[in-house]
C-alpha cells in the first residue's frame, strides 16, 4: 500500500512539474490530468488553435530529443530484405541506445536489481511517451494524410503535433491485401491505399455483398475526438470524422498510434500503436490490453474507446454512431476475418520451416526459437504464432517506476497481449507502444528481460528466421 501511496504522489508532482515547466496542458488543452470525463471547452477555437500551433514547434522538438537520446534514427535497411509488397526495405539493426560505458554482454550478466538499482536499463526499453502526452489523440503519418487528401478531400492533419517517426521505421505503404477467400491473387489491392472512393472498384467481383457492405462501412468517416465538427477538435476545418482504415491501412498498419482508452489519469496513459488486422480470424481475444473476445466486440467497441477516448459522455455530444450488431457490426467482422498473412514460402502446414527451402541461419535460428529462446512458448507456431493470452513480463524489475519522460509517468506495462509473428517483418514498430523500433531491438529486449543469455550469433539467427515468417 505505501509503494501505491508513493506512485500517485509521483503522479501528482509530475503533473504539477510538467505544467509548471512546460504549461503545455494548461495553455493548449482544456483537460486537467487528474479528470475522469473530458470536459466541455472553456475558450474560444481560435483561441486554442493559435497556441496549438504556437507550440508545435517546441513539441516536436522536445519528441525528437526523447527519440534521438533513445534511439538511432537513421536509414539503415536489411541488405536484400523488402517487405511483403516488395516496395520498401525492412529496417534492421539495433537501434536501442546503451548508457556509455555498458554493452549488450554485461548487461546480460547482471539481475535486474542491479540494472534497477544502477539506471542502467536502456531508456529505449522503456514505455514510449506519446508526441504530446497531455493532449493525447490519433495521430496520422503524412502518407497517410496525404492520399486521403487527395481522394476524398478529408484533412487527417492535426494542428498542434505531428507524426513523430521517420518513414524508414514504419510500415510499407500502402501495404498488400491479401485474402483467405483468395489465395491465388495474391496482393489484390491493385497498389492501392482502400478509401471510400475506390473501394468498389478494387474489390468488386472479389468479395460478397456483405463483406462489401463491412467493407464500406469500414472505409466511412465516423466523428472522433480529435476529427469532429466541434471547437475542441484538433483540424483546422471541422471534419467528418476518420475511418478504421485510417490507422489500419489496407487492414494492416501504417504505424498511427493514439492512447490507450482504458486507463486515467492522462499521464498514466499509455501510447497505442495500430496493430495489423491480418489474421484476425485467428484471434480470440482482441485489443492491446483489453480483453474482447470476438472482433464483433472489438468493431464495436472501437466506436467508443479509440474514436473517444473512451468516454462515452463526449461520444454523444460529438456524434456517437451505434453500429447495429446484426446488419453492420458483423458485415464489417465478415470482411476482417478473410484478410489473411503475406505469403511465407518457406514454412510448412504446421508452421515450420522446410528445410529444403530454408537457409542454414534461418534453420539456426528456429532452433533458438523453439529451444534455448522459449519464443514458442507464447509465439505458437501451430496458431499463427501466438497464444491469445496475456503475458505480464514485469518489466518494472528493472527500472524505477514513477519516472517522468514529457509528462508521461512510467508504470508497470502489466499484461501485454501476445501479438503475432507472422509476417512480423512488415510490422515495424514493435511491442504495443511502439518503443522497438527493428526486430533486432526486439531480440536484445526479450533477451534481458527473459535472462536468455543468446549469443550474437544466436541472435542474428532469431532475427533471420523471424524475417521468413
Amino acid at each position: 500500500m505505501s509503494q501505491f501511496l508513493k506512485a500517485i504522489g509521483l503522479f501528482a508532482a509530475a503533473f504539477v512539474s510538467s505544467v509548471a515547466v512546460l504549461s503545455l496542458a494548461a495553455i493548449s488543452d482544456p483537460l486537467p490530468p487528474d479528470t475522469t470525463y473530458r470536459p466541455l471547452p472553456t475558450r474560444p477555437f481560435s483561441a486554442v488553435k493559435a497556441d496549438d500551433e504556437a507550440q508545435k514547434q517546441q513539441v516536436m522538438q522536445r519528441q525528437a530529443s526523447l527519440l534521438n537520446r533513445r534511439y538511432d534514427m537513421s536509414d539503415r535497411p536489411i541488405a536484400g530484405v523488402m517487405m511483403s509488397g516488395g516496395r520498401k526495405a525492412v529496417p534492421g539493426g539495433v537501434r536501442v541506445k546503451l548508457q556509455s560505458g555498458t554493452t549488450w554482454e554485461n548487461l546480460a550478466e547482471m539481475s535486474p536489481d542491479e540494472i534497477r538499482q544502477r539506471s542502467l536499463l536502456p531508456e529505449g526499453f522503456l514505455p514510449l511517451p506519446h508526441v504530446k502526452q497531455a493532449t493525447g489523440g490519433q495521430v496520422i503519418p503524412d502518407r497517410q494524410i496525404d492520399d486521403i487528401r487527395r481522394q476524398e478531400a478529408r484533412d487527417l492533419r492535426r494542428f498542434d503535433v505531428n507524426f513523430d517517426l521517420p518513414d524508414h521505421l514504419t510500415p510499407e505503404f500502402p501495404p498488400p491485401i491479401f485474402l483467405t477467400t483468395q489465395p491465388h491473387l495474391g496482393d489484390v489491392s491493385r497498389g492501392q491505399l482502400l478509401t471510400i472512393k475506390n473501394f468498389y472498384e478494387v474489390m468488386n467481383g472479389i468479395i460478397t455483398p456483405v463483406q462489401m457492405e463491412g467493407l464500406r462501412l469500414l472505409l466511412t468517416p465516423f466523428p472522433q475526438e480529435e476529427f469532429n465538427q466541434t471547437e475542441d477538435r484538433k483540424v483546422a476545418e471541422q471534419s467528418t470524422g476518420i475511418t478504421c482504415l485510417d490507422c489500419h491501412a489496407n487492414f494492416h498498419t501504417n504505424a498511427a498510434f493514439h492512447l490507450t482508452p482504458d486507463v486515467r489519469p492522462q499521464a498514466a496513459r499509455f501510447r497505442l500503436d495500430s496493430t495489423s488486422l491480418r489474421g484476425v480470424f485467428n484471434q480470440q481475444i482482441h485489443g492491446s490490453k483489453r480483453s474482447l473476445r470476438s472482433i464483433e466486440d472489438f468493431t464495436e467497441f472501437e466506436q467508443r474507446t479509440a474514436y473517444f477516448n473512451g468516454d462515452h459522455v463526449s461520444a454523444t455530444r460529438k456524434g456517437v454512431h451505434l453500429p447495429d450488431r446484426t446488419n453492420q457490426v458483423a458485415m464489417m467482422a465478415q470482411m476482417q476475418n478473410i484478410i489473411d498473412f503475406p505469403p511465407a514460402p518457406k514454412l510448412d502446414a504446421f508452421g515450420r520451416l522446410d528445410r529444403a527451402r530454408a537457409t542454414e541461419q534461418e534453420l539456426a535460428g528456429e532452433q533458438v526459437f523453439f529451444g534455448k529462446g522459449r519464443c514458442n512458448e507464447c509465439h505458437v507456431a501451430q496458431t499463427s504464432f501466438m497464444d491469445n493470452n496475456m503475458h505480464d513480463l514485469k518489466l518494472e524489475r528493472f527500472y524505477q517506476v514513477g519516472h517522468t519522460f514529457n509528462d508521461f509517468v512510467t508504470l508497470p506495462d502489466g499484461p501485454i497481449k501476445t501479438f503475432t509473428l507472422r509476417g512480423i517483418k512488415d510490422s515495424p514498430p514493435y511491442l504495443h507502444d511502439g518503443r522497438l523500433m527493428t526486430l533486432a531491438d526486439t531480440v536484445e529486449f526479450f533477451n534481458l528481460v527473459l535472462g536468455l543469455r543468446l549469443t550474437q550469433p544466436e541472435k542474428e539467427a532469431l532475427v533471420a528466421y523471424m524475417l521468413a515468417l
